[in-house]
């Protein structure tokens, strides 16, 4: 290891040197970084082992032979006054089940993948279809005893119906091993290891290639922020505040947790590492990072200023994963303003692919949780992300976080009563689709679920025995296919002429128009947002001489009143005159030739 680069914060193979390494013998190597340590023991088959002091006096090692791969072990780390606390392995590459939570000797580069075509093609995305799943591993689908599945076992099932229903790359809340489930898996312990939970490293690495196998990317939910206050892991690790600030005010999270503090270089290397080794290791196409908000302004606040450290330290991150991996997509959860988030680190930016656009989602849920009646007030609601949408390149998120704390789920939060909600529904996910940026659903959302999702429980499948939620399931299948395979609702996403507005002004009436277009085709979507019919709308579109309606929210296949044989539109001169149901949405395939 580069120790120089290890301190300045510029390594990002640290884990090639910490950590417990196998040798070709039988032997494995342990190495720690505790610098301000009074000496260090390995607790290893209930034996406590001394560690000698590397040369530096900063790292501790020691090298053991006829060890047993999956074998416990911990560091008992001792402070100048005697007293001492064990910790599991900051750089350990599996963990225990929890409530255990001890360090495991596991082997690296134990599996063979063969994902050789997806990893030599893959792409970011920019001008492709970026269509994600968000999903919590163990919930989406348990065992019929209520068990997690494991990653091996999930896998065929999990690419089977991410292919039926039309996405094309699914992100994983964080698998990095952690204590409490209700974290979700937030709050992390094991910044190298996989959640012991659902099987051992090779068996996500088994996932994630059958995913790849299926031309399905995999992005992983990745938390640079902060950690667990567990005494065993991190926190206090060399008894000081080793990976975290020592004062309360900047070291404390909103959620409780412990911040890094980002100005220690070795905090750096280790955050660095952690990324880089997901990707390299477990194939991983992408990070989306976690609360990156708080790490641009101290504490998420910005009368708190610019956390110029943290700020620095994603730059620099974020270009070295992409000189190692140019076609890995960065994500970045972040809901300030600060420009330049997607800006590439050469040009000032923090480098990130792609940023949620927050304020479209939140924009948008309100708008359809409002009466209709009250709707018109409301109007530019959903115009209002195009103002500010050539800013960064933005992803559409309906995440994990609108659907649980009371919040209710993205059905249940359109307005009015049971029936009103799926019309709604139907044509927001079109109005979403439609709009330029990449597209991200959490699970269950295609479902119509309207329970709020709970780690305990796997998703309500059996919902799709009534007609209505599994029309809507057909709904949402079919309308994601049309994403993947009509270009001009992605080619042009961050290009002025991919979108335009052909009818933003009719407020009274609660109808919205907009063109999507591409190098091979245009598309119009016609939307009623309001509960009542509008027969003999006018839609000026000049030299259109051939229209095909691709999907209307409304048909009948989908539960709704429109039979897929009915006329909605006719073709006037230099015009399309459409009657448009209560709550619907037409997409329209227009001639090239046709001008708004």
């Amino acid at each position: 290891m580069d120790f120089y680069g290890f301190y300045t914060g510029q390594v990002f193979d640290a884990c090639q040197y910490l950590g417990a390494h196998p040798g070709s013998s039988g032997e494995v190597f342990f190495r720690t970084f505790a610098p301000n340590a009074a000496h260090v023991s390995l607790l290893y088959h209930e034996k406590e082992l001394p560690m000698a002091k590397t040369a530096d006096g900063n790292f501790y090692e020691i090298m053991l032979t006829d060890t047993i791969p999956g074998t416990a072990y911990e560091y008992r780390i001792y402070r100048a006054d005697g007293r001492w606390t064990d910790h599991c392995d900051p750089y350990g590459f599996a963990m225990e089940l929890r409530p255990a939570h001890r360090s495991l000797v596991s082997g690296r580069n134990n599996y063979t993948f063969h994902d050789e075509k997806w990893m030599q093609t893959r792409t970011i995305c920019q001008d492709r279809p970026l269509n994600i799943y968000e999903m919590h591993l163990g919930s989406w689908r348990r065992k019929g005893s209520g068990e997690w599945y494991h990653y091996s076992e999930i896998a065929e099932p999990l690419a089977e119906y991410l292919t039926e229903s039309g996405y094309n790359y699914v992100e994983f809340l964080p698998v990095s091993e952690h204590p409490c489930d209700e974290s979700w898996g937030y709050q992390n312990t094991g910044f190298f290891a996989p959640t012991a939970r659902y099987g051992t490293p090779d068996e996500l690495k088994q996932l994630i290639d059958k995913l790849h196998q299926h031309d399905i990317g995999v992005i992983l939910d990745f938390v640079p922020v902060h950690f667990a206050l567990d005494a065993y892991a991190l926190s206090n690790y060399d008894g000081t505040s080793l990976y975290e600030y020592p004062h309360s005010a900047v070291g404390i999270s909103e959620w409780g947790s412990c911040n890094f503090m980002h100005s220690r270089g070795e905090v750096r290397s280790f955050l660095q590492s952690s990324a880089n080794y997901w990707l390299e290791e477990f194939h991983f196409d992408g990070l989306r990072m976690d609360a990156i908000s708080n790490m641009i302004y101290w504490q998420g606040d910005r009368k708190r200023g610019v956390n110029g450290n943290a700020v620095d330290f994603l730059k620099t991150m974020n270009r070295g994963l992409k000189e190692r991996h140019p076609n890995c997509i960065l994500i970045a959860e972040d809901s300030t303003d600060f420009p330049g988030v997607t800006l590439s680190t050469d040009q000032g930016g923090l480098g990130f692919d792609y940023k949620w656009d927050l304020g479209w989602m939140h924009d948008t849920l309100e708008y359809f949780q409002l009466p209709p009646e009250c709707r018109t007030e409301q109007y530019h609601k959903l115009t209002f992300s195009m103002m500010y949408f050539g800013n960064e390149r933005y992803l559409l998120p309906l995440s994990h976080d609108e659907v649980v704390h009371g919040k209710a789920t993205i059905a249940q939060k359109m307005n009015g009563p049971y029936a009103q909600k799926f019309p709604q529904a139907r044509a927001m996910y079109l109005y979403m689709a439609v709009h330029p940026g990449k597209k991200l659903n959490f699970m269950g959302n295609e479902i119509a679920q309207l329970r709020e999702w709970d780690e305990k429980r796997e998703q309500d499948w059996s919902l799709r025995t009534y007609p209505i939620h599994d029309s809507f399931y057909r709904f949402m299948s079919e309308l994601n296919q049309i994403y993947l395979t009509h270009s001009a609702l992605y080619e042009n996403d961050y290009k002025e002429n991919g979108f335009t507005w052909l009818d933003c002004h009719q407020e009274k009436k609660q109808i919205y128009a907009l063109l999507r277009t591409s190098s091979k085709e245009k598309l119009a979507a016609i939307f009623n947002f309001g509960n009542r019919c509008q027969n003999d709308y006018v839609l000026p579109v000049r030299q259109v001489k051939k229209v095909t309606l691709l999907l209307h929210t409304d048909w009948e296949k989908y539960s709704g009143t429109v039979s897929e044989n009915q006329a909605c539109f006719q073709i006037m001169k230099n015009e399309i005159v459409c009657n448009l149901a209560p709550f619907s949405g037409m997409l329209l395939q227009l001639s090239p030739e046709a001008l708004p």
